[in-house]
């Protein structure tokens, strides 16, 4: 069974940055590509960013596109996502999702980021 576990959310500045970590167990890590998500309370889960299973392809919102950036480590089992420059806009619960090649979504259990202005 597939577990993601986020963590490194938390409370900084605005301008500021952070990183998030997601660790993978269960199941051949690079089999899956992997992405972030973002929500806020009384709003649909929102893409962030998504990586492919190599790590070659990357893909982001306009909202943190040149702000954000989505990296993984395959011998670890780990995706990150770094954070630069945050907006108080940034403010959400972050999950990361593992998507299976042939099929199956699986998602952690969020971390609270807060950007103060």
């Amino acid at each position: 069974q597939v577990s993601l576990v986020e963590s490194g959310g938390g409370l900084v500045q605005a301008g500021g940055s952070l990183r998030l970590s997601c660790a993978f167990s269960g199941d051949t890590f690079s089999a899956y590509s992997m992405a972030w998500f973002r929500q806020t309370v009384g709003n649909p889960r929102e893409f962030v960013a998504r990586i492919s299973w190599s790590g070659s392809s990357t893909y982001y919102s306009d909202s943190v596109k040149g702000r954000f950036t989505v990296s993984r480590d395959n011998a670890k089992k780990m995706l990150y996502l770094q954070m630069n420059s945050v907006k108080s806009e940034d403010t959400a619960v972050y999950y990361c999702q593992a998507r299976k090649t042939s099929g199956g979504d699986y998602w952690g259990q969020g971390t609270q980021v807060t950007v103060s202005s």
